[in-house]
């Protein structure tokens, strides 16, 4: 086994290690959610908090790690008596991002049951993960059933797997560690709540610490276990101080004035329901558990609310992260007074880690008080814009909307999502076909009916089915999946009215948010005076396109055949990189095209390329006034695809359901 980055080693990253030192203390608290970019240590700290965890009793020979001193009635490898146990270090269980269903909750041996009919359990990774870690790099990537079930088993303390008739049911309380890099997409806001913690994470642009970074991490390449034995000794405190606080947790006293606290800054932030506050509380008593106390003071509810409320107030991925710390130190204030525990003896005020009893807190620690929340991050700024006549500067975007539902035709094979049909091991089952490879959904059905009609060459001649391998069907499903959607918008004076701007960028803001509702991954194109630009490569962060879309500047010439073959030309590419993904191009325009020797029979040529090949679009038609020349449309039939305008794009516009209840009757 190799040898773990020492957890004391880890440089800054106060706020990541001080997260995970509470849930360590306290797995009630609910595990924490990493947020930060590449290269952050977020890996380096949640596998080298593993070393710290305390050593844990389990029965012998029981798969679930059941305790000794109370072990779960209900465990499939039960009952368990009062027989030999054993002592092993906690585990830390890693769920790769391609995991499937089987692998997670376990799997049944289908072939055995058939065969044998014996109800044969593989316990899955939330089995390997009780007692223990179970870590998820990269949580913001994984298919949303899983993780519906990884954290539906998180809140539950208890995994269950249905299938073909066969119940079992296991015990699986963890400590959950998600990481993620917010430009590849987020977690919908319902699974950001299932996380009890959150930190954001970045690296140091102090030149010193850098060095120091990069000075350990050379260190510990050339020598592993030298490095981690001059670390033993910080090891060895930090194990130590995490056994004694949770041995002191118990008797934490969380007052009424503490809990007021907690309620009036939750209310204050209009945090929906009430997880948010049972998480502060128990996150509070745990870091007053951490500090050596008996009572919960103000600042241990202040660092509470930094961890656990600033990804809860999301109501969408455009709102920045973090929370307005004078607004939270002035809620405090107002409800502080009796029962609060008062503020004065915090046992450790300096910046090096919080102590118990006043002495030296261990090398390593991160700070318990302090200014260590996450801030509000500023968004992206705008790339440079191609000059052109009569430029505007950017204008805001009217608030965003639901939008009618976009979708590709046919049946796909990409990426699980909501937006289109598609092919997928998740869904309703349409189908049987023989198994390429393992079993994973048996189609039972198909497979009596394919075992049928040999029963009286295999001898059975009374009731039941002899089954073979060969008679073993695969059920196929139908799911959805998310797309591609391209969005080429047209920024140029034709469009640069400011009000109209706004409400165009509106518009489009809203189907961003749409497309992030349906897991897809998001492009942005624009075009202006005498070029177009990629403005954001396709990526999951529709969050970044909201950032680019807001800074653009309006004006100049419509060089319509321009950001049409720029599409196109991010497709192709696209298509190469994963071809299953199939695109859904939406242009934004009122059709107008000018510059440069016949734009208007430029534009149709490459609009024609879209329909050769299939694509599916649409068309968001921005004309306005009381003549209208009906030149979006028209762009729409030569690309293969539909119009729209702007109100029939609400999903609740009379127009859109009028045009709607007409389509359906003819």
């Amino acid at each position: 086994m190799s040898t773990p980055f020492p957890f004391t080693a880890v440089v800054g990253q106060d706020d990541l290690r001080l997260a995970l030192l509470l849930n360590a203390v306290s797995p009630a608290v609910g595990g924490v959610l990493v947020r930060g970019e590449k290269g952050t240590a977020k890996s380096t700290a949640v596998r080298a908090l593993s070393a710290l965890m305390p050593e844990v009793d389990v029965v012998s020979g029981c798969r679930f790690s059941c305790d000794p001193a109370s072990p779960d009635p209900g465990c499939p490898d039960g009952p368990h008596g009062t027989g030999a146990f054993e002592s092993r270090p906690a585990r830390m269980v890693e769920l790769p991002v391609g995991a499937s269903e089987d692998r997670l909750v376990g799997a049944l041996d289908i072939e055995r049951a058939l065969a044998e009919g014996v109800k044969a359990f593989e316990p899955g990774l939330l089995a390997d993960a009780h007692r223990g870690i179970l870590y998820v790099d990269e949580v913001n990537l994984l298919h949303d059933h899983l993780v519906d079930l990884l954290l539906d088993a998180a809140a539950m303390g208890a995994s269950y797997v249905e299938r073909e008739g066969v119940s079992v049911r296991h015990a699986a309380r963890f400590l959950l560690v998600g990481t993620m890099n917010p430009e590849e997409g987020e977690l919908r806001p319902q699974l950001l709540d299932r996380f009890g913690l959150t930190v954001e994470v970045a690296a140091s642009r102090e030149p010193d610490q850098r060095v120091e970074v990069v000075r350990r991490r050379l260190a510990y390449d050339d020598d592993p276990a030298g490095f981690a034995a001059r670390w033993a000794g910080e090891e060895a405190a930090v194990r130590a101080r995490i056994a004694a606080a949770r041995e002191l947790l118990p008797q934490v006293r969380l007052g009424d004035g503490a809990l007021r606290q907690i309620a009036a800054t939750c209310a204050a932030f209009e945090v929906d329901g009430m997880r948010a506050d049972i998480v502060m509380a128990r996150t509070a008593t745990a870091l007053a558990a951490w500090a050596g106390r008996t009572d919960v003071l103000a600042e241990d509810v202040r660092q509470a609310a930094l961890l656990a409320l600033p990804h809860r107030r999301r109501r969408n991925p455009f709102d920045a992260p973090g929370l307005d710390e004078d607004k939270l130190d002035e809620t405090l204030e107002q409800f502080s007074g009796e029962g609060d525990g008062g503020g004065d003896d915090d046992p450790d005020p300096g910046p090096d880690g919080p102590g118990g009893g006043g002495g030296e807190p261990a090398p390593g620690i991160p700070p318990q008080g302090g200014d260590t929340g996450a801030r509000p991050e500023a968004g992206e700024g705008g790339e440079p814009q191609p000059s052109g006549a009569g430029e505007q500067s950017a204008v805001r975007a009217a608030e965003p909307f639901r939008t009618k539902v976009l979708s590709v035709p046919g049946i796909g094979e990409g990426a699980a999502g909501r937006r289109s049909r598609a092919r997928t091991e998740h869904g309703r089952t349409t189908g049987a076909r023989r198994p390429r490879g393992a079993l994973t959904k048996l189609h039972l059905a198909a497979t009596v009916q394919a075992a049928a009609p040999h029963q009286r060459a295999r001898g059975r001649s009374g009731p039941g089915l002899v089954i073979r391998r060969d008679d073993l069907r695969q059920a196929t499903r139908e799911g959805r999946e998310g797309n591609l959607v391209l969005f080429v918008v047209d920024a140029s004076g034709s469009m640069a009215a400011r009000q109209r701007m706004s409400a165009v960028k509106g518009a489009v803001l809203s189907l961003l948010l749409d497309a992030y509702q349906r897991r897809d991954k998001v492009g942005l194109v624009t075009f202006r005076g005498s070029a177009a630009e990629v403005a954001l490569p396709p990526t999951s962060s529709v969050d970044a396109a909201a950032a680019r879309l807001e800074s653009l500047p309006t004006g100049g010439r419509t060089p319509l055949a321009a950001g049409l073959l720029k599409a196109h030309e991010v497709l192709r590419v696209e298509r190469l990189r994963d071809p299953a993904r199939r695109a859904l191009v939406v242009v934004v325009t009122d059709g107008r095209a000018t510059g440069g020797p016949e734009p208007v029979a430029l534009a149709g040529r490459a609009a024609r390329l879209f329909a050769a090949e299939g694509t599916a679009s649409v068309v968001v038609d921005c004309e306005s006034g009381p003549v209208r020349l009906g030149l979006a449309g028209r762009l729409a039939g030569e690309l293969g695809g539909t119009a729209v305008t702007l109100d029939e794009l609400r999903a609740d516009s009379i127009a859109g359901l009028v045009k709607d209840v007409q389509r359906r009757a003819a």
